[in-house]
C-alpha cells in the first residue's frame, strides 16, 4: 500500500541546487576507475568508442518503426559494458583469446503494435570472439549482434531475438549530436563520482528490413541513440529512476530523468531538458503524476503505467501537460542474465485533450529491487 501511495502522488521538481564540485576534482573513484572530468574536450569518433579504464558504460537505441507508412514496431537495442578490475588491478594476459578485465552485456527487445507481442533477450560474454568493443570509433559486437559506425553520423545496426526476429538498420542522424549536462558532465548526484559523460543523438532516420518468422518487411522510422560513460550512475539514497525520451511531431525532443530516493522523492540531480529544432537545449522543471500502474505477473513488480509530466514549453512560455501512454502494459525485461530487472517500452504522447503530440521510449528501474552502482 505504501508503495502505491508513493505511485498516486504528484512529484514536483524545481531546479535542485547540487553542491558544486570540488577543486581539485578527483581523477578516480577510490578503487581506482577513472571518473567523468569537467572539462572535458570530446574527440570523435575516438569518444564514439569504448572507454575501459570507466567501471560502466552503455550503447543505447531505442525506436519506433513503421511498415508502409503505418506504426509496426518499437525496439530497444542496448550494449554494456562493465569493468570487472579497475585498469592497476588487471593482469596482461596478451596469449588469451577471452578478457578477464571487460564483461559484455547487450538486450534486445521488439513489441509487436500488431500483435501486441513482446519479444527479448539477452546476451552476457567477457571480452573476446563473443563480444568487445573498438576504443577508436564506435564498434561493438554481441555475437551476431552489432552496432558499427559506417561514416560520421551514419550508424548500421544489426540485432534480433532468438530465431524469431532480426533486423538491419541504418540509422542517419537528422540532428546534431547533443551533450547533456554542464561543462560536459551530466551529474546524477551530489557525489563527485554521480555523474556522466552523457552523449545523445536525439533523432536517428530509420531504414531497413525486419524479418518476423520468416517474413521479411521494409521498415522506416525514427531512433533515439544514448551513449553514456562512467564509473556511478547513482549517488546516495537513490535506489532507481525513471527515464524518458520524447520525439514530437513537430521536430522536437524532450529527454527527461527523474532519480528516485528510498521515500520516492525526486533527487535534485534530476532533470527535464527540451531540444529544440536547431539543437539548442533548455532546461525546465516539471511535475510527474503517475496516473496508472501496471503490476507485473512475471517478477511481482508494480511500475508507473501512465504518466503526466507537467513543465514549461520554451517555444510558447507556457506550462504544457503530456500523457505518456504505453502502447502495451507487459514491456518488462526480466533481467535473466544481468540480474536487473526493468521496464522499457513504447509510448505515445498525448495532450490532456487526446491529441497525438509523438512517440516516446519510457524505462523504469529499481522497482524490484533498489539499484546499485
Amino acid at each position: 500500500m505504501r508503495r502505491l501511495l508513493i505511485f498516486l502522488c504528484t512529484i514536483t521538481l524545481s531546479y535542485g541546487q547540487l553542491p558544486p564540485l570540488p577543486d581539485p576534482f578527483p581523477a578516480t573513484t577510490p578503487e581506482g576507475y577513472a571518473l567523468p572530468q569537467p572539462g572535458h574536450t570530446f574527440s570523435f569518433p575516438r569518444d564514439h568508442g569504448s572507454h575501459p579504464d570507466f567501471r560502466i558504460e552503455w550503447w543505447y537505441l531505442t525506436g519506433h518503426l513503421q511498415v508502409d507508412g503505418t506504426d509496426r514496431f518499437g525496439f530497444q537495442a542496448t550494449f554494456f559494458r562493465s569493468a570487472g578490475a579497475p585498469p592497476a588491478q588487471r593482469f596482461d594476459e596478451p596469449d588469451t583469446a577471452f578478457g578477464m578485465d571487460q564483461l559484455h552485456l547487450a538486450h534486445m527487445a521488439v513489441i509487436d503494435l500488431k500483435t501486441g507481442e513482446f519479444r527479448h533477450q539477452e546476451k552476457l560474454h567477457r571480452a573476446g570472439w563473443d563480444a568487445g568493443a573498438a576504443t577508436d570509433r564506435l564498434d561493438v559486437f554481441q555475437g551476431n549482434w552489432s552496432l558499427r559506425m559506417t561514416t560520421p553520423d551514419v550508424m548500421e545496426l544489426h540485432g534480433g531475438v532468438g530465431a524469431e526476429v532480426s533486423f538491419t538498420l541504418r540509422l542517419a542522424a537528422a540532428k546534431p549530436l547533443v551533450v547533456f549536462g554542464e561543462n560536459s558532465l551530466s551529474r546524477k548526484g551530489a557525489e563527485p563520482s554521480a555523474a556522466s559523460y552523457y552523449l545523445t543523438y536525439t533523432r536517428l532516420d530509420a531504414t531497413g528490413d525486419l524479418t518476423l518468422q520468416g517474413q521479411t518487411l521494409a521498415v522506416t522510422g525514427s531512433a533515439w541513440m544514448d551513449h553514456e560513460i562512467s564509473s556511478s550512475q547513482l549517488g546516495r539514497g537513490q535506489v532507481g529512476w525513471d527515464w524518458v525520451s520524447i520525439q514530437f511531431s513537430d521536430a522536437r525532443e524532450l529527454m527527461l530523468y527523474r532519480l528516485r530516493l528510498a521515500d520516492g522523492r525526486s533527487d535534485p540531480a534530476s532533470k527535464l531538458t527540451w531540444i529544440a529544432k536547431d539543437g539548442t537545449l533548455t532546461k525546465a522543471p516539471f511535475t510527474w503524476k503517475v496516473l496508472t500502474t501496471w503490476t507485473s505477473p512475471h517478477t511481482g513488480a508494480t511500475y508507473p503505467a501512465k504518466v503526466e509530466i507537467t513543465t514549461n514549453d520554451p517555444a510558447t512560455g507556457e506550462a504544457t501537460t503530456l500523457i505518456v501512454t504505453p502502447r502495451v502494459d507487459d514491456q518488462e525485461l526480466p533481467g535473466t542474465l544481468g540480474g536487473i530487472a526493468y521496464w522499457e517500452g513504447a509510448c505515445l504522447i498525448y495532450d490532456p485533450a487526446g491529441n497525438r503530440l509523438g512517440r516516446a521510449y519510457m524505462e523504469l528501474t529499481g522497482y524490484t529491487e533498489a539499484l546499485e552502482f
